[in-house]
């Protein structure tokens, strides 16, 4: 059951009231000019989570990175990656983001973040607001991306040592996806919200083929969720993530404790309105650009959608063509014939004729 009638503020007390986030903004010229060149329904979700009257959007790319930033607090993404991964996580390095994305794969991407595990295994964890186009298909790119990284990167690393090279240091990567909206593939599944993936030999031969997938449509879990108590720490993790009610927030850290440090730092950080403003502007921008290229990315699914009909249409009409110039071929063939028995029954009509005189 859900805990009403508290707010959030009896929770963190450093959570300030909108007066006090509204005069830091009216005293200074920048922030003043910066908060009213949002939409109003912008500057009311600012005010909302900063006030705790909504929660923060986890998923933004700053408030993720700054609350799960894998080199100052790594325990955090390691926690989460321990459950999800179902061994125990450290991570060892944080890589630099410097794959090459087919296209401008990056216009739907919220966060993207590369780390090495202890174990020399890859995690790529990525928040997308809006689920590509052809999830599966873009992954597995991604997944042979990061596994040429690793292989590169092993190579150097062997070549430095003077030792020589061996398949068998190149260890596992994972590709992590979260979708704050999924795409259409996930809808056939209601009921379910983590879906893994990993490729398999179909006789039963075991060989360690390394790329591993794991798809959480987010809002196939809220769903899932509702009016539900959380039944464990991954999903406590997974509500983390996506917890915009208040009522929320409180169950979370009522029944998981642990996650009550982390909603302080989230709100300490807001009791810095000009950081988190340039934060939230930021993602507005983000969030604008995404919205384009999604409606790009319909618009062009509907284009090529009525081209595939209209080269159906011509197909169809070319055949029909055919089957009708072939019918008017068999039409003329039989009036021919028809033309000449004809001609024929007049030839024996003028024999008749003269033999009757």
């Amino acid at each position: 059951m859900l805990i009403k009638n508290t707010s959030l503020k009896d929770y963190f007390p450093m959570i300030r009231t909108r007066e006090e986030i509204l005069t830091d903004i009216e005293g200074n010229s920048g922030l003043h000019s910066l908060f009213h060149s949002w939409k109003e329904e912008q500057q009311e979700e600012f005010l909302n989570f900063c006030t705790g009257a909504k929660g923060v959007k986890i998923l933004y790319d700053s408030f993720f990175k700054e609350i799960l930033n894998p080199e100052s607090v790594p325990q955090r993404l390691e926690d989460w990656l321990s459950l999800l991964l179902g061994q125990r996580v450290r991570i060892l390095n944080v890589l630099p983001n410097d794959s090459v994305r087919i296209a401008d794969e990056n216009s739907l991407l919220i966060t993207d973040i590369v780390v090495e595990l202890e174990n020399g295994c890859i995690a790529n964890v990525e928040v997308q607001k809006v689920g590509y186009h052809f999830p599966g298909q873009r992954s597995a790119c991604y997944s042979a991306d990061l596994l040429l990284r690793q292989y590169k990167r092993v190579k150097d690393e062997d070549s430095k040592r003077e030792r020589k090279f061996s398949y068998k240091d190149i260890k596992d990567v994972y590709t992590i996806v979260l979708y704050e909206k999924s795409p259409k593939e996930f809808k056939d599944f209601p009921d379910i919200y983590i879906h893994r993936s990993q490729q398999q030999v179909d006789s039963g031969l075991e060989l360690e083929l390394l790329q591993k997938y794991i798809f959480i449509p987010l809002d196939i879990f809220k769903k899932t969720q509702h009016n539900k108590s959380i039944s464990n720490k991954l999903d406590a993790w997974l509500m983390f993530f996506c917890a915009e009610k208040p009522e929320e927030i409180l169950q979370l850290i009522t029944q998981f404790p642990e996650f009550r440090p982390l909603y302080e730092d989230i709100y300490e950080l807001c009791r810095n309105t000009e950081k988190v403003m340039s934060m939230f502007s930021k993602e507005l921008l983000e969030l604008d650009r995404n919205t384009v290229q999604y409606m790009i990315d319909e618009m062009q699914d509907t284009i090529d959608e009525q081209k595939g009909k209209l080269a159906e249409q011509r197909t169809a009409l070319e055949e029909k063509e055919v089957v009708l110039k072939e019918q008017v071929s068999i039409i003329q063939e039989k009036d021919a014939a028809l033309q000449k028995k004809e001609a024929e029954i007049e030839t024996l009509r003028k024999k008749l004729a003269e033999l009757v005189k």
